[in-house]
């Protein structure tokens, strides 16, 4: 009785819509607590520090939550990116190319709207990479909510622009927030991620295996000095994704089937729990919309994004560099955009790194409060677009449907 409530359960998990909203409810928990009577008990367990000393493990609560499990989010977005590219939408190579392109403008733009405005402001010499990521999770789960209507290309662009802008913004982690690289675990690292490749290449398929060498691989990542969520992109992406002649489903597939829930289920939410716990106050409150910090993440996310995303894909369209996903107009394209300015996951992560420990440590609060009024507004805006196109791609289907029966309208 059991398995089948378990398989039930993994099943619902693997939904957007339900990984959305537990992280919703994650992050309001989170908000809850911090500014609630027992908000103590919230930062205690948050900066509690676990781990052996002598591995340099001793970290905080909330450091596990960023280095830990969000290197597990990180690996399945890596598995559904490769799949991606190697026998779904992406194969096609201007296809492909759309997603990068658009994720490159929407990193490049907001981070020059967001240095410009906080330009001279403590903290934002490396604060402006705050609103360069999307976050995956709660865009797609905001599209699986209100864009069911929309043609499923729309979530392949959406997650693959996703991925690539976090990819980046993970990049822009290791080149900011690395004071010094140790080069002797970075090849400790590398050499885990070659044995690995070759695992998948000779058709090994024990966890005994690749279980020990994923946690060496991310110790070591960790221990060179470079953000430990790297890793779990870079063995996504060496995964094989591809079935051999009488395979029931490639490693990839296998991974992410068994995966995902647990990404959706208890690592982003703990992630967001950890990270969305913001001790509000009148003070924090006001300066929202007058902090130069607060200013440049809001328009760094909200017209940045969506500037970036579809401007630069409406540009590259144009040109013929790159084409448009199967059966989405530019309206359509345009909604998408703005699931982008979802900043969540990620610049809650870089507000922390870019800022903790500047002045009294409001800084981080007031980026992080604007994070999640920013991403707020965008789902609302996104989902408002996304319904309403829903309804012209919807009524289009019913004219098509209408169209090809015998005798048309009267039958």
């Amino acid at each position: 009785m059991t398995q089948p409530l378990r398989s039930e359960l993994s099943r619902y998990l693997r939904t957007e819509t339900v990984g959305g909203s537990i992280l919703l409810v994650a992050a309001a928990v989170a908000l809850v607590w911090a500014n609630s009577p027992v908000s103590d008990s919230y930062f205690a367990l948050r900066d509690w520090q676990i781990g052996p000393e002598a591995l340099h493990l001793n970290l905080t609560v909330g450091t596990w939550a960023q280095d830990g499990l969000l290197a597990v989010f990180f690996f399945v977005a890596g598995l559904e990116l490769k799949r991606e590219m190697v026998v779904g939408e992406l194969a096609d190579r201007k296809r492909a190319l759309l997603p990068i392109i658009a994720a490159c403008g929407g990193v490049v733009v907001p981070a020059i709207i967001a240095a410009t405005i906080g330009a001279g402001t403590p903290g934002m010499e490396r604060g402006w990479a705050i609103p360069v990521a999307t976050d995956i999770a709660f865009a797609l789960g905001v599209l699986a909510l209100t864009g069911s209507r929309i043609p499923a290309s729309a979530r392949v662009f959406l997650l693959s622009l996703a991925v690539v802008d976090d990819l980046l913004a993970i990049v822009l982690i290791a080149v900011l927030f690395t004071s010094s690289i140790a080069l002797l675990w970075l090849l400790g690292a590398a050499v885990c991620l070659a044995v690995y490749a070759f695992a998948q290449h000779r058709r090994i398929t024990t966890p005994l295996l690749y279980v020990p060498l994923a946690l060496l691989t991310w110790f070591c990542m960790h221990d060179a000095g470079i953000h430990a969520t790297l890793a779990g992109v870079a063995l996504g992406l060496l995964t094989r994704v591809r079935r051999d002649p009488g395979e029931r489903e490639s490693p990839g597939a296998r991974l992410e089937h068994r995966i995902q829930p647990l990404s959706a289920g208890v690592c982003v939410p703990l992630f967001a729990l950890f990270a969305s716990g913001v001790a509000l106050s009148s003070e924090l409150l006001g300066q929202l919309f007058t902090n130069p910090i607060s200013q440049s993440v809001i328009a760094g996310l909200l017209v940045g994004k969506t500037v970036g995303i579809f401007g630069i894909s409406w540009l590259a369209i144009r040109l013929g560099i790159a084409k448009k996903p199967r059966a989405l107009g530019f309206r359509d394209m345009f909604a998408l955009s703005v699931l982008g300015a979802i900043g969540f996951t990620v610049s809650l992560l870089v507000a922390d790194l870019a800022l903790a420990g500047i002045g009294d440590g409001s800084e981080a609060e007031i980026a992080k409060v604007a994070v999640l009024v920013t991403s707020l507004t965008a789902s609302l805006i996104g989902s408002a677009l996304l319904w309403r196109r829903g309804r012209v791609h919807a009524a289009r289907k019913d004219d098509s449907e209408v169209q090809e029966l015998p005798g048309g309208v009267d039958k």
